[in-house]
């Protein structure tokens, strides 16, 4: 996938993240860095308000790629980076955020918290990432 097209694809989802969370929970996202904390309720209230739904395979994916590029651009617009569109793995293709000399899963963070353990903090997982970005 070319960069601009990924930019770009990236871009519209963190906006579909925004409208998502306006529409559905009255919640406001801003691109701000005390912003991500509010993705972790987010994730939350998709458990708490369409219980199994939220857990069916379109659903995760959906939830866990629109947050994930909100908090990429998010630390973007702070520390800078680049999307990476990872093809490590064929059957399951991956876009990561590379920083330097490191790689993010925002939309990982995201899915775990969502499916596998609700005590993960993405906003956790963000302050570890932006740390060396902002020292």
């Amino acid at each position: 996938m070319e960069q601009q097209a990924l930019n770009q694809l990236m871009r519209e989802s963190a906006d579909d993240a925004i409208k998502t969370s306006r529409e559905e929970f009255s919640i406001e996202l801003d691109f701000s860095a005390e912003s991500i904390s509010l993705v972790d309720t987010i994730i939350l209230k998709f458990l708490d308000n369409f219980n199994d739904q939220a857990l069916e395979d379109k659903a995760v994916f959906t939830i866990c790629n629109i947050y994930g590029a909100y908090i990429g651009e998010v630390f973007r617009k702070l520390a800078g980076g680049q999307w990476q569109y990872n093809l490590q793995d064929e059957e399951a293709p991956s876009i990561m955020l590379m920083y330097q000399d490191n790689t993010f899963a925002f939309a990982g963070i995201c899915y775990e918290r969502l499916v596998n353990d609700s005590n993960v903090s993405v906003q956790r997982y963000f302050k570890q990432a932006l740390g060396p970005a902002t020292q």
